[in-house]
């Protein structure tokens, strides 16, 4: 999975792992969370609770890697912008920052974030990803784990309003309307991301992912304005400290910044399922590996006139086909939504290593 992720070798077969591997499409995750009696967000405060929901998809399946169990606005929380999850309508910011009056208010200044903050607000995550190497090291399990964040502008946009399903305007007015204040909380957040992907390394992470999930809710010209400095940022920041940490990037809806992220320091970026696959890899050259971008709606047994074990491996043959089977980390272009057949997602793991090494050997 690292020799894939930094290029500096060839693989034996195409590593994979999946985004939300882990939770709600798990019967088992189902079971222990009902078990504990905690919703999905006052789980993430309990190390115990993330190494075992972390660890469920890795027993289960043979992927490549394990990923820290969480959500991508626990920065936002420790910045005192509460998050609620009420199910069925995504995530809710009850009271988002509603001016540079009200951030100046709320959000903590900008000297206080630092090691100290992330220890102090995100501490409860730090002693999670200690926690799951030592479980990863009772159950004799040795492949690596990868700590996240969302990247700046995702965490802006939910903090002063927006989200999935309504309030999309909001992100972009606030940009226009306030580019001072933008700026700055966009510099604050990249500060908090910096450090609180950098404790997770020191944690135990041994892979690095940055989610830009919003990336769809922003023009080009803001994307380059306001979301790639922070991302520059981001990449040049945590390869100075950890030089050998591969560093992944998703800019998922935002496909035309690709190319530049590629240029950024980032070993791999990730493309959505939007993304044609005869061109991704020009736009990257050789300068970044890929990863992505499988269509998780052919892991729902009855969609579109039924799914079965037959076309999951016809389709990842057509993926490995497409983007080859070197330099690539195979993953979805999307998360699992939680109606995904856990028969399908195995055949999924199970096709790429077969398949690829089919490739890889016949190429030899």
């Amino acid at each position: 999975m690292i020799r894939a992720a930094l290029g500096r070798s060839t693989v034996e077969r195409t590593p994979v792992w999946l985004f939300r591997q882990a939770g709600r499409h798990l019967p088992e995750y189902q079971e222990y969370k009902q078990k504990t009696g905690r919703s999905f967000l006052d789980m993430l405060s309990y190390p115990e609770d993330v190494a075992e929901c972390t660890m469920q998809p890795v027993r289960r399946y043979d992927v490549d890697a394990a990923i820290l169990f969480s959500d991508i606005l626990v920065i936002a929380e420790a910045m005192n912008v509460k998050v609620t999850m009420p199910g069925g309508v995504g995530i809710q910011v009850p009271a988002p920052i509603c001016g540079p009056a009200d951030m100046k208010e709320r959000l903590p200044a900008a000297e206080e974030l630092n090691e100290q903050f992330v220890l102090e607000r995100l501490g409860h995550v730090i002693e999670s990803v200690k926690l799951i190497r030592t479980q990863m090291r009772k159950e004799d399990i040795s492949i690596p784990l990868i700590g996240f964040s969302a990247a700046p502008w995702t965490l802006m946009y939910y903090m002063v309003g927006g989200s999935s399903k309504k309030n999309t305007h909001i992100g972009i007015e606030w940009l226009n309307e306030h580019p001072e204040a933008s700026t700055k909380l966009m510099d604050m957040l990249t500060t908090v991301v910096i450090e609180y992907m950098s404790e997770q390394v020191k944690a135990g992470a041994h892979m690095l992912q940055l989610f830009e999930a919003m990336g769809m809710m922003i023009d080009e010209p803001n994307f380059n304005k306001f979301a790639m400095p922070a991302l520059e940022k981001i990449s040049k920041e945590l390869k100075s400290r950890y030089p050998d940490v591969p560093l992944m990037v998703f800019a998922r809806g935002a496909s035309f910044a690709n190319e530049q992220l590629s240029k950024l320091g980032y070993d791999v970026v990730t493309i959505d399922g939007s993304v044609d696959r005869s061109t991704a890899r020009d736009v990257v050259g050789g300068r970044a590996g890929l990863q992505g971008n499988y269509d998780p709606r052919e892991l729902i047994a009855d969609h579109d006139g039924g799914r079965t074990k037959e076309t999951v491996r016809k389709t990842t043959r057509e993926l490995l086909e497409a983007l080859g089977p070197q330099r690539l980390i195979a993953n979805l272009g999307e998360g699992l939504g939680g109606k995904e057949s856990t028969e399908l997602v195995n055949e999924f793991v199970k096709a790429v290593h077969e398949e690829s090494e089919k490739m890889i050997d016949s190429a030899e």
